[in-house]
């Protein structure tokens, strides 16, 4: 698995053109019979990272998926999802009957509303078992799957609009059966692979600016390519797991380094700017009064007997 190539699935069409699975352009939101697959059996994808989510409903047949580190079974009536960002892989043993439904980040703000992870936590979950479930509780979620099917492969003109108030009513269902009490900040607490990795990754950043190994501060968006994320996500696992926002963090980090440099090292202000990625010691000095109440200066006389110069 170490040597293995990570494919990056940053479309759904690339994920179902993998599959072969026929997929005619590009949409935010899919619903797929997993009999019509044509493929041959046992099957193992390759190893992958998707900017998407996954349902996959299993009527029928047996295999495994694995999710980074983690590998667990499939079975019939079976449920699980799988969300952006992880390493993944999945394997059939015979043919799936069954539903594959996915959908983006960006299906989901534009039809159910831009605080959806409000309502709908579980989604921001990283680990996440497979549900196991009997005759009565599997049942619904197939009739639901059935009418997504319909709508999905028919002509009306509120289509998008009936699919997206049916995935509502198939999320409410799944939260109501298996997610009800959810809680994104302790999983943030205890288990977060992404909140880790970020706290691991701003660290090692900042211990790069210091020792000279780095420039440029990084955005936002430079965390999220490490960790192979959508920047969107990124930033509402974060928020959502610390109660902080990603900028947050790289504040509260900032301002941190300044002192502890201002307070240990004879450095001028100006070499602390350029150290810590400021092209400007003047905005450095407006930043760290803005944020703490004091300029460098008034900071370092308060807090050493070292001199600024």
């Amino acid at each position: 698995m170490k040597n293995e190539e990570i494919r990056l699935f940053d479309t759904l069409s690339n994920f179902y053109q993998a599959l072969g699975i026929p997929f005619s352009q590009e949409e935010e939101f899919t619903i797929h019979l997993t009999d019509r697959l044509r493929q041959q059996y046992p099957n193992q994808s390759p190893l992958f990272r998707a900017n998407y989510y996954t349902f996959v409903i299993i009527k029928d047949g047996y295999g495994r998926y694995m999710l980074d580190n983690q590998t667990f079974n499939t079975q019939p009536q079976t449920i699980y999802f799988t969300n952006p960002g992880h390493i993944k892989r999945f394997e059939v043993n015979e043919p799936y009957s069954g539903y594959i439904i996915t959908f983006s980040e960006k299906f989901l703000k534009q039809y159910l509303g831009a605080n959806l992870f409000d309502e709908f936590p579980f989604l921001l979950a990283e680990t996440v078992p497979p549900q196991y479930l009997d005759s009565a509780t599997f049942l619904p979620f197939v009739a639901l799957c059935d009418q997504l099917t319909n709508e999905y492969e028919g002509q009306s003109a509120y289509k998008w609009r009936i699919l997206s108030n049916l995935l509502m009513i198939f999320l409410l269902k799944i939260k109501e059966m298996f997610w009800s009490d959810y809680d994104p900040q302790e999983e943030g607490v205890i288990s977060s692979p992404i909140v880790t990795t970020f706290k691991n990754n701003l660290e090692n950043h900042f211990r790069d600016l210091v020792n000279g190994r780095a420039t440029q501060l990084l955005r936002v968006q430079d965390f999220a390519e490490l960790q192979t994320l959508h920047p969107n996500y990124f930033s509402t696992v974060i928020k959502s797991k610390t109660g902080k926002t990603v900028n947050t963090w790289i504040t509260e980090k900032m301002i941190a380094e300044a002192q502890s440099l201002l307070a240990m090292t004879t450095n001028s202000v100006k070499e602390i700017a350029y150290q810590l990625g400021f092209q400007e010691p003047t905005h450095f000095s407006r930043f760290f009064k803005k944020h703490t109440g004091l300029t460098p200066s008034e900071f370092r006389r308060s807090n050493s007997n070292i001199s600024d110069t």
